[in-house]
């Protein structure tokens, strides 16, 4: 595989790209279906946010070492995508499997409402994340083979690759300190970068997306990367980020956080406006 890899890689071809991807996608839903069978034994699916992340540093690195693209832009996509990648996988394993008293609330409300099939419906969850993964490893296999040095536009990408990733660390530590307080149960936190967005994180982790596809641009085809960061933002505006999370907020702490809905912006950090009165007020 090395070997054919490193053919003709400065003239990268769809062909190549597509048996790249190939390769990725073997190996993640391969992944995805070995972590369903644990995860089916432990009754939790936590276990796919874990691996999701893993398998996209894992690619990042991966290409960045077998691909022959310059070697600067290598080295800068094996850290980009394999620090952020590894960094997140690791968190959600400490937060949300290994600290975690119970399920996910999103897999317990999917587990309850597929009832008999939930065996069969995660199978198949399992193996779109498996799917997603390959798919939005794109950027990485995009930078990895291209031979154009660095140039301007790819140092931005990687201070804005920095910045997200320290923006996010921060809003998940600021948002981990607020839970720790028992003073804060049942209360929304607004602390920090908490106050500016309802979703600091998320935010952050779409900008990191913008970065990957920067620094995919100065490859053939490169405009494609910035597929990557639009389905990332749909899926967090619309599908498996806010409209959950928000759900399970405004049923677990109710006019405190419609409040904060009410002031505070759901994506993009801007100033809050003012909260309208607690009713109990």
């Amino acid at each position: 595989m090395q070997d054919w890899l490193r053919k003709g890689a400065s003239s990268m071809s769809f062909e190549q790209l597509w048996i790249s991807l190939g390769f990725a996608l073997a190996f993640c839903v391969a992944v995805m279906a070995a972590l369903w069978g644990y995860a089916t034994v432990k009754k939790d699916a936590g276990i796919v946010d874990v691996a999701w992340a893993g398998l996209l540093g894992i690619l990042a690195i991966a290409y960045a070492s077998l691909a022959d693209g310059a070697t600067e832009r290598r080295v800068l996509v094996g850290v980009m995508g394999g620090v952020w990648g590894l960094r997140l996988s690791l968190y959600l394993l400490r937060d949300r499997v290994l600290k975690a008293t119970h399920e996910d609330g999103r897999y317990q409300e999917l587990r309850a409402a597929w009832g008999g099939m939930a065996n069969r419906n995660f199978f198949i969850f399992f193996q779109a994340q498996g799917v997603l993964a390959a798919a939005l490893s794109a950027p990485f296999a995009m930078a990895a083979f291209s031979d154009a040095p660095l140039r301007i536009l790819d140092y931005a990408s990687g201070a804005l690759w920095l910045f997200a990733l320290l923006g996010e660390s921060l809003a998940d530590r600021q948002l981990a300190a607020w839970r720790s307080d028992p003073r804060n149960r049942g209360r929304t936190c607004r602390a920090g970068l908490w106050r500016y967005s309802r979703h600091p994180n998320y935010f952050c982790e779409w900008l990191v997306w913008c970065a990957f596809a920067t620094i995919a641009t100065a490859a053939p085809w490169g405009w494609l990367a910035w597929i990557a960061p639009a389905v990332m933002l749909f899926l967090i505006l619309k599908v498996t980020g806010i409209p959950p999370t928000e759900s399970r907020a405004i049923r677990s702490r109710g006019d405190d956080y419609r409040r904060y809905q009410q002031s505070t912006s759901v994506f993009f950090p801007w100033p809050p406006k003012q909260e309208p009165p607690s009713s109990s007020a």
